[in-house]
């Protein structure tokens, strides 16, 4: 009888625990967590960078010395955990402890379960999130039949409008694919989606987003907007529906993207609470998409083999260095502000004065 060929992908127990109890006995020290980012980081084995020898002896402050040309290399160099002050041990608990819960875990609960600071649990996650963001993600892009839309994330504007041309909102382009009808749930069955944080929706920025997430050829499903008119003239098959002359609201003509749409405004309030500023909202979308894409996934410790797999390939980025890169990407200021110089009761509506406090 012939031998079955060996599978080319990574193995549940062998190279990925596929469950608490594997993890905790597999991880019992920073030496642990060393020896598989190197397994992970040099599959072929060491191979020093300043000479490309690949014998090396590991020293007890878990360096590799190559013995060719006697440099000293840590695993963490080069990747998000570098010069990091927090054990790696913890690193791969909070590594766990996001991929093996679908709905995620905001900053807050992190600091709780690891016992760290809040800084540094959300300096974690931010360095998790750029992590999720797999390299060439942008060459594989969306195909078949794509539905394309935008929506709006922020607390809502008192007298304000409602949909496009909202003030003090942030924009979110969503292009998501359709599978096929579901005879059974008698819905659409949803693929992959991208999302992107857009400044405006004309049509240079909507023809970008189209263009740099979906594959030319594809079948673009959009609404009646008139930004969305050129993507015929760019290699799309385009299907526009005016819901406005129509009885279906849009919800029932464009299904795939409003149910992202409100996925992700659940998400956002549900895990983190609503607590997210938009000069991070890239990241936070980031989230999203590594985890509805992978929404399938029978094993969660598959997804931790995969995180850890971006993460030793992402360069290091510091807490300075991460506020600065997003400082230009602040959004307007989400809601309207108060001017009046009272609170009002949320019991009866009625005007309450402040207290204040009188010196003697």
């Amino acid at each position: 009888m012939a031998a079955a060929p060996p599978s080319s992908g990574p193995r549940a127990g062998a190279d990925y625990p596929s469950s608490l109890s594997q993890f905790l006995e597999r991880f019992q020290s920073d030496a642990d967590c060393a020896a598989y980012l190197a397994r992970l980081r040099w599959p072929d084995g060491f191979s020093c960078p300043a000479c490309g020898h690949g014998d090396a002896w590991l020293t007890k402050r878990l360096l590799y010395v190559c013995a060719k040309c006697g440099r000293q290399t840590s695993v963490t160099a080069g990747t998000i955990f570098e010069k990091t002050r927090l054990p790696l041990l913890t690193w791969f608990r909070a590594i766990w402890f996001v991929t093996s819960s679908k709905s995620g875990v905001s900053a807050k609960e992190l600091e709780r379960e690891l016992g760290i600071g809040y800084r540094a649990a959300w300096l974690l996650l931010q360095k998790l999130r750029r992590a999720m963001v797999r390299a060439g993600r942008d060459q594989d892009k969306l195909t078949g039949e794509i539905e394309v839309d935008e929506s709006y994330l922020g607390g809502p504007v008192p007298g304000g409008k409602r949909g496009r041309g909202a003030e003090g909102k942030l924009i979110v382009a969503i292009a998501v694919e359709r599978l096929g009808f579901g005879k059974r749930s008698l819905r659409w069955k949803l693929g992959r989606v991208r999302l992107r944080v857009v400044p405006d929706v004309t049509g240079p920025t909507l023809y970008d987003f189209v263009e740099h997430t979906c594959e030319r050829g594809s079948v673009i499903y959009t609404d009646g907007f008139n930004a969305y008119q050129g993507l015929a003239a760019r290699g799309f098959k385009h299907d526009a529906t005016a819901i406005s002359k129509g009885n279906d609201p849009a919800h029932v003509v464009m299904p795939a993207v409003h149910r992202v749409a409100s996925l992700l405004k659940r998400w956002l309030l549900g895990t983190h609470h609503g607590g997210w500023a938009a000069q991070h909202a890239a990241a936070y979308l980031d989230e999203f998409v590594f985890r509805f894409n992978r929404r399938k996934s029978g094993a969660r410790g598959l997804l931790f083999y995969r995180l850890l797999e971006n993460a030793v390939a992402q360069q290091k980025i510091n807490y300075e260095a991460l506020i600065l890169l997003r400082q230009e990407q602040r959004g307007k200021r989400r809601g309207a502000v108060r001017q009046r110089p009272y609170s009002t009761s949320a019991i009866t509506n009625t005007p309450k004065p402040r207290r204040t406090t009188v010196r003697p």
